[in-house]
């Protein structure tokens, strides 16, 4: 994902797939100017990450092989 989709994501009312290392994750923030976006994985809001956001995949969860 580049980060322009994923500042739509954050932005829009819609709710959008979005994976992380198959896991569903939330887009809680976007630092543009990095590449870097806050996620909370799960339903956990304790559970979060910052990861770049070419790590990010929009849709059906990615197969981990």
């Amino acid at each position: 994902m580049d980060v322009k989709r994923a500042i739509e994501i954050y932005d829009s009312s819609e709710m959008v797939a979005v994976h992380l290392g198959g896991h569903s994750v939330w887009i809680e923030n976007v630092d543009e100017a990095n590449g870097m976006a806050t996620v909370q994985v799960g339903t956990t809001p304790q559970n979060t990450q910052t990861v770049s956001v070419d790590q990010l995949h929009e849709g059906k969860p990615e197969r981990e092989n």
